[in-house]
């Protein structure tokens, strides 16, 4: 059976998991994993059998660089992170070579999907499911506009870039300025409106930025698997239970908005859909077009999202795959020996 040869570039920790998910597939396909990172000793490339640092290019000098990677490699399947736009724009570079792109090829809706406020926008028209209140502000007054607007219907306020990752650039406006309690306890990313304010009269200009009703009730990660024409094949709602503890259940109207969303938009593959409640009202936070951060915690259910999305890009069958009872999961820090920047496994030329 021929060896596949898969390639990541830069990603985040949990890669490695994914890695590990890939080589445990249940079809016994011998599986090599190539990875690139700025940083050489990233947890991620921990995790690859041929791993190099890759340089800090943009636009088509990055694509041309991924592009030669798999060239040089052999590389069967690309699944990108970084610069995920620019590949697939240019995802039929990489089909002449004979590499095989994980990502959304409607690069339209790929660039909706990494634009929250042009993607709330698209939901609302759609109509198939609830969004926050928000408003889009590019300016210090617009931003007060919409801060007095939520806050008189009721609203606690929060603030979020329109692009961006994870929890980077979110702040809770808080009414309080920071006290001595404040001091000597957690971090938090509370931020009086005064704060924020001045911060943004100041500097004048800067990137679209998302006001919009704090959801406080539970959040759930919805990790979907799709076929290559974006067919559900499998729906696995995700949350926290407890500090370590995560929760996968069935949730009927959490995997209908799933199943509406793989209706309308179609994204193939691997995607997030991440759902937080009001009021007994789940409400849209984001959609993310790649493996979540908790993939890996959600394919103990038995789904290998991973495997089977490459499997999937690669023209085999894949069947509709459903979890059974729910499933309460935890997880603890596993010391790990780093390989050294002379170990065989990290000669990659690419550095």
């Amino acid at each position: 059976m021929k060896t596949l040869n898969i390639y990541f570039n830069r990603w985040f920790s949990v890669a490695y998991h994914y890695m590990n998910l890939l080589r445990r597939n249940e079809d016994g396909v011998p599986v090599k994993i190539f990875a690139t990172h700025p940083d050489i000793r990233h947890m991620s490339l921990q995790g690859a059998d041929v791993a190099g640092t890759e340089p800090a290019l943009q636009g088509m000098e990055y694509v041309h660089f991924c592009v030669e990677y798999c060239r040089k490699h052999e590389i069967d399947v690309f699944i990108p992170r970084l610069h995920m736009l620019d590949i697939a724009l240019h995802a039929d570079k990489f089909e002449a070579i004979g590499t095989k792109v994980l990502v959304c090829r409607d690069t339209e809706l790929l660039e909706a999907l990494m634009d929250k406020g042009k993607f709330y926008e698209e939901v609302l028209q759609s109509g198939i499911m609830p969004v926050p209140d928000y408003h889009v502000v590019r300016t210090a007054a617009q931003f007060k506009a919409a801060y007095e607007d939520l806050a008189g219907k009721g609203h606690r306020v929060c603030i979020k870039p329109t692009e961006t990752e994870g929890g980077l650039g979110f702040r809770i406006i808080s009414g309080k300025p920071a006290n001595l309690e404040d001091l000597f306890g957690y971090v938090t990313p509370n931020m009086t409106f005064d704060e924020v304010y001045r911060i943004l009269d100041e500097a004048g200009t800067f990137p679209d930025i998302m006001v919009m009703e704090l959801l406080e009730g539970l959040e759930y990660s919805i990790d979907c698997l799709a076929d290559r024409d974006g067919r559900l094949l499998a729906a696995v709602p995700r949350r926290k239970s407890g500090k370590r503890l995560r929760l996968m259940e069935h949730v009927p109207e959490l995997e209908a908005i799933a199943a509406r969303v793989a209706g309308t938009y179609r994204i193939p593959f691997n995607y997030n859909i991440q759902m937080k409640y009001s009021g007994g009202v789940p409400k849209l936070l984001e959609i993310n077009p790649r493996m979540s951060g908790g993939l890996h915690i959600s394919c103990l259910t038995g789904i290998n999202f991973p495997y089977l999305a490459v499997k999937s890009l690669l023209g085999g069958e894949v069947q509709p795959a459903a979890f059974g009872e729910d499933v309460l999961a935890s997880y603890v820090e596993q010391p790990l020996i780093m390989k050294q920047s002379g170990d065989p496994a990290l000669a990659d030329a690419a550095n």
